[in-house]
This record gives structure tokens, sequence and C-alpha cells, in this order.
């Protein structure tokens, strides 16, 4: 029974909060520890996907073309391709024949404007911009491109025009492009721009093959697989 003394009797402080801690207060830096490093994976992870996907989809194209372009060069024995070669001939105009004779024979400068012109309705082929080789007798203009070939002779005292082209078909036109044999400058630029996607996308590859490995447990013998397997041949079968 309570009394009028228990009941105006003062009761004791409660206990600051700081008193008496949580049980799981100490584990609370070990949880923020844990909660940044699992965003930071995340972020990497993230980052090596989107790296992954974007090197992907630039190289796909062409890596598409250089493994199908490896399969021909490495049988171009057995495919077969008859080269069409085109002869034409003509006969430069008088007037335009005394800009070229009068041209000084140790140059490579291209042929003057009128007469490439003058060339290109000719024979068809347009020797514009391009260098020539200038000798007493005449002046040679040489323009390989991929799976074709070429050139036009003008001779610096008769005016005649012989000119030549051959086309080896678009096999032959594939696997230059896989060589960048005659293919320009921006043709070697991108072969570069491709190789270095296709550097990103095996690292990433690489990368993303490690976080994984441990559910995939087929991953490093394949790999390995991958690097023994052309090693081998080169050291064994390469003579």
């Amino acid at each position: 029974m309570t009394t009028l003394d228990q009941i105006d009797r003062p009761r004791p402080p409660a206990a600051p909060p700081h008193a008496a801690p949580r049980p799981d207060a100490a584990l609370a830096p070990d949880r923020n520890q844990a909660k940044k490093a699992r965003k930071a994976r995340q972020f990497w992870l993230k980052q090596l996907h989107t790296w992954h996907w974007i090197s992907a989809a630039v190289a796909l194209v062409g890596m598409m073309l250089f493994a199908i372009t490896g399969i021909t060069l490495n049988h171009a024995a057995q495919i077969n391709a008859e080269p069409v070669v085109v002869d034409r001939n003509a006969a430069l105009p008088a007037p335009l024949l005394a800009q070229i004779a009068a041209a000084p024979a140790a140059s490579d400068a291209p042929l003057p404007a009128p007469v490439a012109q003058a060339v290109a309705r000719a024979v068809g082929i347009d020797p514009q911009g391009h260098a020539g080789e200038w000798s007493d007798d005449e002046v040679y203009v040489a323009m390989p491109g991929p799976g074709t070939d070429r050139w036009v002779s003008v001779n610096r005292h008769s005016g005649a025009i012989t000119s030549e082209k051959t086309d080896r078909g678009w096999i032959s036109w594939a696997n230059d492009l896989h060589k960048g044999r005659n293919t320009g400058t921006v043709w070697f630029w991108f072969i570069d721009v491709f190789a270095l996607a296709c550097v990103v996308f095996t690292l990433t590859g690489l990368i993303l093959l490690q976080l994984h490995a441990r559910h995939r447990p087929a991953t490093w013998p394949l790999v390995a697989l991958g690097l023994v397997i052309p090693a081998g041949i080169a050291l064994f079968f390469i003579h």
C-alpha cells in the first residue's frame, strides 16, 4: 500500500543516456566503414561495366571486320580473285603540253591542275593532288588504294597519256583495310582508336572476370587456356 510519504518523496534522477551505452554503439564505426567500402565497390563496378560496354560498342563493327579479314588473309592462297585491268591511252592537248615540258625534271610536284583535269577527262583517272615522279621524258603519277592500283604517265615531249587501273575485288579491298595498306591518314588513325578500344574492352573484361571468378570456377582455367594454346603453338609448331 502506498503512503503519502512515498508519493511525495522525490525520485532519484535517471541515468544520463551515455551512462548505459547500447551494445551496438561500438560497432557503428565498423558499419560505416563497411558501408563506405560497399559504396566504393559499387561505384567502381559500375564504372567497369560502363567502360566495358562502351568500348564493346565502339569496337564491335571493327572487331567483326578484322576477324573476318583475318580469316580471308589466312586463306588468301585458297581464295581465287581475278584482277580486272583496264588500260587507256590518250593525248594531252598541245596548249597544256607546254605546262609540263618546261618544268624541272627533279621534282615530286603534282601535275598542274589544268593538266590533271584534262588527264581525268581523257582516261577516267584523276591524278590531281597526287605527287608525281618527274623525269626528262615523262611524269609518272602512282595512285594506289585498298584493293586497287592506278597510275598515269604523261610523256613530256609528245603529250601521250598512258594509264592503267587494276581492281582486285572486294576481298582484296577488305584485306588491305585490315593491313592499313594504301588507306590514307584517316584510316590510319581509326586503326589506332579501334585498337585502343579493344585494349579497354579486354582489360575491363579481365577485371570483371576477377571480380566474378569466385562464382565461376572455370574462369581462370579458361583464361590460362587462352594463353597456353597460342603460346604453345608459337613455341613448338612455328618454324
